[in-house]
């Protein structure tokens, strides 16, 4: 079993629905990790593909001058999703009580998922549908940094080291079979945070995990 029953858990248990409930218009990450993963994505995504936005909000780290065929939006607040100008389309579900996306089989070039990969409960089954949905050799970039919710993370992110939560997400695609070997990049900030607190640079750390679906000898597959 990729988690036990007791490392599902969050210490607020009530439904995410009632903690989405109301929307907000902040941003959950600093300037330097938005920079980073939107160039990321720019160095990752092709033009005129489609994209599925993963636990998304308001704002877009997609780079502003590619054009996608089509970027689906998911996440748990109508008001947020609808005011992302990325999105194309986008439908509001709650992946825990329900991982199974309304979204076709080998449908999308990518999936993207921003500072969310923390509250996934049941993370074998979502990163299955994930797996699903991706054309082969279409990629999946999972992005978070140190911050969260605490209580509604689960209790394996909560109580792992930020090196520990790298590893976890490797193992969530190891759970399912047809991923690539995942890849990690992770960037520090460059001053702890009680030295950021008295003016000295610093910023949030990044991280990112990614992993392609399996090709067949016909497919082309996204380098990175």
């Amino acid at each position: 079993m990729l988690l036990r029953p007791d490392q599902r858990l969050k210490l607020d248990d009530s439904d995410d629905k009632l903690f989405y409930a109301y929307p907000r218009f902040v941003t959950h990450v600093d300037v330097g990790f938005i920079q980073q993963l939107t160039d990321l994505y720019r160095q990752l995504l092709k033009p005129d593909t489609r994209i599925l936005d993963m636990m998304s909000s308001w704002v877009s780290h997609l780079p502003p001058e590619i054009n996608f065929a089509h970027v689906e939006g998911h996440g748990l607040n109508d008001e947020e999703l609808a005011r992302n100008p990325r999105l194309n389309h986008y439908f509001v579900q709650d992946i825990n009580a329900n991982p199974q996306l309304p979204l076709s089989d080998q449908s999308f070039d990518a999936v993207i998922n921003c500072v969310s990969v923390q509250y996934i409960q049941y993370p074998e089954a979502v990163f299955a549908e994930v797996h699903r949905i991706l054309k082969p050799g279409g990629i999946a970039i999972f992005s978070f940094s140190n911050r969260m919710f605490f209580h509604k993370a689960i209790q394996a992110w909560r109580d792992s080291s930020e090196a520990a939560r790298v590893e976890l997400v490797k193992r969530y695609f190891a759970s399912v079979s047809g991923f690539s070997t995942p890849k990690v990049i992770a960037n520090q900030p460059s001053a702890p945070v009680f030295l950021q607190w008295l003016g000295v640079p610093g910023g949030d750390p990044f991280y990112a995990v990614m992993a392609e679906r399996a090709a067949t000898n016909n497919d082309q597959k996204v380098n990175f």
